[in-house]
Formats: structure tokens, sequence, C-alpha cells
């Protein structure tokens, strides 16, 4: 009958009407949770009669969305491990939970914004029993090669906050000057020393102790030099001896002419260095290239140590931890290094409202979302990571109450039709046969 399918109408507008107010009343609570994605609800209508004639009210369904590719805006904080996304893609972190119970691989949960602390394990954790997730570092800062369709490989990102780390010395160059006057006939001189400090593969200060002796020929001079490195590590003893000839043309005069090699690495001229053994290994050298007055040079009557550079460090303890904008998470040490100790990608979608909503504004994929991929911040279609931020809620108060307002006016007609309906059923019945 078509009085009672206005009725049904009216029924349905009631219903579709307070599904809207239910997503409105959670997008308005919600407006100062970070993270939060809108929920948006659509009417669909049906249609029972479609001719001409009589007419069937066929009503109105709802369904409801969550907006998860919308996003709010990014405010500043002062904790160094707060972090949001700017753009495309989302951070995985997993459930304190099931890191706690350490059984296996955890589940990847996906948010674009979170605020992590170390908590008593070192675990990157949030408020709200998120942990952080990442690929780990090698020893000497690389990412290893993991698949990225999958979330094998990533791991709770875990931050020794009492730990130390010193860096051995690998490499050094001198830069120093000798006196020329030395290598002229009938010069008495002694020789000049110099000692070089490095760090061994425990972070143990050990020393370089380099001696130049002039070589004093019987007329003239000889531009000539023995060169003797000692390691302090294994006792003083010998680990390169090399002559040194220098230059006195009129173009190069002071610089190197010749390096040869008398015990230890040979001198290579392409790079200037030479490679000799220190207790903890191999330790390359830069004495300059030939012709070069980078290095070691022979002029005037002083001895000058110019430059002197090493890299390497001691041991030193932890002080910060920080994300970079391409997800590198990087451990700063009280002795001025830095190590990177993971990598957080961010994971893509090709449908993000597809995926399904959970507590705390975490989401899991599914097959409405589409295949996942993890790729490099900042790399692909994804953005960077944002360090001190966090993203605000995507809810608009004022878009927000005023479709209350418009939800209002639908549901109090749609109850004024059923009221209506029920004036007329009520006539009918009063008709007196």
């Amino acid at each position: 009958m078509t009085i009672s399918s206005s009725l049904n109408a009216g029924v349905a507008g009631l219903q579709a009407n307070a599904t809207r107010l239910a997503t409105i009343s959670d997008n308005i609570s919600n407006s100062a949770t970070y993270g939060y994605k809108r929920m948006e609800a659509d009417f669909h209508s049906m249609v029972i009669s479609s001719t001409g004639g009589t007419y069937s009210a066929g009503g109105v369904r709802s369904t409801t969305q969550r907006l998860i590719d919308e996003r709010g805006a990014l405010v500043s904080t002062s904790n160094a491990t707060d972090l949001a996304v700017r753009g495309r893609g989302m951070l995985p972190v997993s459930q304190a939970t099931e890191v706690e119970v350490a059984n296996g691989e955890t589940q990847m949960f996906l948010t674009t914004t979170g605020s992590f602390r170390t908590d008593a394990e070192g675990y990157l954790r949030s408020e709200s029993g998120l942990v952080l997730m990442g690929w780990p570092a090698n020893p000497d800062g690389s990412i290893p090669t993991f698949p990225r369709d999958t979330s094998e490989g990533l791991e709770p990102v875990q931050i020794n906050v009492n730990q130390f780390s010193g860096e051995p010395t690998t490499s050094m160059a001198l830069g120093l000057n000798l006196p020329a006057t030395d290598t002229d006939a009938g010069s008495v001189n002694d020789p000049w020393e110099l000692s070089v400090e490095y760090f061994d593969n425990l972070g143990t200060s050990e020393s370089i102790n380099i001696e130049f002796s002039a070589t004093v020929p019987a007329t003239g001079s000889s531009n000539e030099w023995t060169m003797i490195m000692r390691d302090s590590a294994t006792g003083s003893a010998i680990i390169g001896e090399y002559t040194l000839t220098f230059e006195d043309s009129r173009t190069a005069g002071g610089t190197l002419a010749s390096v040869a090699t008398t015990s230890g690495g040979v001198y290579d001229s392409a790079t200037g260095s030479i490679i000799v053994n220190v207790d903890g290994g191999p330790m390359e050298i830069n004495i300059g290239k030939l012709g070069d007055a980078d290095g070691l040079t022979q002029l005037s009557d002083s001895f000058a140590p110019v430059s002197i550079s090493k890299d390497g460090s001691p041991v030193g303890n932890m002080t910060d931890v920080e994300v970079d904008a391409n997800g590198y998470v990087h451990a700063y040490f009280d002795t001025g290094i830095t190590r990177t100790i993971y990598q957080v990608p961010l994971v893509d979608l090709p449908n993000p409202n597809g995926m399904v909503a959970l507590d705390h504004q975490t989401y899991l994929p599914s097959p409405e979302s589409g295949s996942y991929f993890l790729w490099d911040a900042g790399d692909g279609p994804t953005g960077d990571i944002v360090a001190f931020a966090r993203e605000e809620s995507a809810t608009d108060v004022a878009g927000e109450l005023t479709a209350m307002i418009q939800t209002q006016r639908a549901y109090s007609s749609n109850a004024k039709v059923i009221q209506t309906v029920d004036e007329m059923l009520q006539e009918t019945t009063n008709i007196k046969r």
C-alpha cells in the first residue's frame, strides 16, 4: 500500500539520519585526537517503483566510510621522537602487548602520527601502546636489503639509552713542513719527532710516533729524509720506513718528488697514501701526492705541523635519538659521533580508505585497500617523516556543526512524515460504514 510505503520511508529516513548524526558526534568528540580520520555518512535512495502510475516509496539507505587519506595539520612539539607523516604514506607500528610476549613475528599496524618515547625496555612506544617498527642497521650504519612487499624484517625500534660507542681510527692525513736547511751540507741536527693519537678497536687511545731524519750530504743539499713510523700499541715497533725526496725546482720546489719504501705498505702515488698495519689492523696514512703542497713539504728552516686530521673517536655515551626526514634513526653520542641504528619505512597502499580501522588511530591492510609496499621515506609516491611534530585531527568542527544542523532538520522532517501518515491512517480508521 502506498501510504504504508511512506511510513517505511520515513522510518528509513530516521535511521539514516541517526547514522549520520553518529558519525558527526564521533568526529566532534575526536576533534582534539591526534591523527584522527574523519567519518563520513552517505545516503543512497532505494527505488521500488520506477514506472508511472501508483508509486511506492523505497526510502533511503546510509553507508559510512572513514577518510583515511585525509590529513590534518602538523603541529610542532618538543619531543624528538614525536613523528608525523607529511604527505602520502603511513608509519609501521606494532602492539606493545605483542612485543612484550615476543612470540614470533608481530602484526604490522599502520598509523600516520605518534608520540614515541623509550619505555623500560628501550622500545620507542606511545602512550596508547604502539611500538614503532623499523629495519635494523648493520654495525657500520648501512641498511641491509629487505623485502618491500612484506613486513618481514621489520623489528620494534629499541634504543639502548645506556649504550657506549666508539669508532676506531682507520685513516689519517699528515700536513707538515720539514726544514729544508736540515739537508744542507754541514748541518748538525737531531731527528724531528711527531706523535699522532689514534683510537684502537676498543676505543683506547694509542699513538703513531713518527721520526723524520734528514740526510746530510758532503756537499750541497740532499733534499732527502728518512721517515720511520712506530706503533705505541706494539711497544713502539716499526710499522713503516720510507725515504722521502723533495723537489728543488722553480715550479715545484718543496713538494714530494719520490717516496721509496724500505718497510711497510707501498706508497700509492695516485692517492698520496700509504697503508701500514697497526695493532688493530690496517690504517691509511695520507702524506700527499707527488708535486702537491697539501701533504708533506720541505721549505724554509722550520718544522711545522700544519694540519693533522684523522677519523675515529673515543668511547662515548648516547645522549639523544632523532629520526630524519628519510626515516633513518640516528643515535647521537657525547663524543660528537652519530650512528644510524634503524630505518623506518613508509607504507603505501592503492586505496588507504579501504583499510580496516582499529582503536588508537591504527589501521590494518585489507583486500579492499590493495597490496602494500614499503618505501624509503621521501622516495616514490610517499612523503617524508617530520620529527618534533604531531598530526592534528582531520575534523573540521565548523563543518560538522553545519552538518549537524542539516541532519537535525532532516530527522525532524522524517518524523513529521511519520506523524502525517499516522494521522492519515487514523482518518482511515474513522470512516464509518
